[in-house]
């Protein structure tokens, strides 16, 4: 997939888990990336915020390493 679609959906789950209540968005985010995302999508997510993570939420990239 682009990366300006990855990053656009990676940052809409991130700012729906902002709306929850807890502290605990990043697990949320992960978690959700890990059930929903098919691996070569994750991959390309760890490579992507390995590389710089250009554009993406900081929810996103504390959620990279967790998922």
């Amino acid at each position: 997939m682009s990366p300006d679609k990855m990053i656009r959906m990676a940052n809409q789950i991130a700012t729906f888990f902002k709306t929850q209540p807890g502290d605990d968005a990043p697990a949320k985010v992960a978690a959700h990336i890990a059930d929903f995302w098919e691996p070569r999508m994750r991959v390309q997510l760890r490579d992507y915020a390995a590389a710089g993570g250009e554009g993406l939420d900081d929810i996103v990239l504390k959620a990279v390493p967790l998922v």
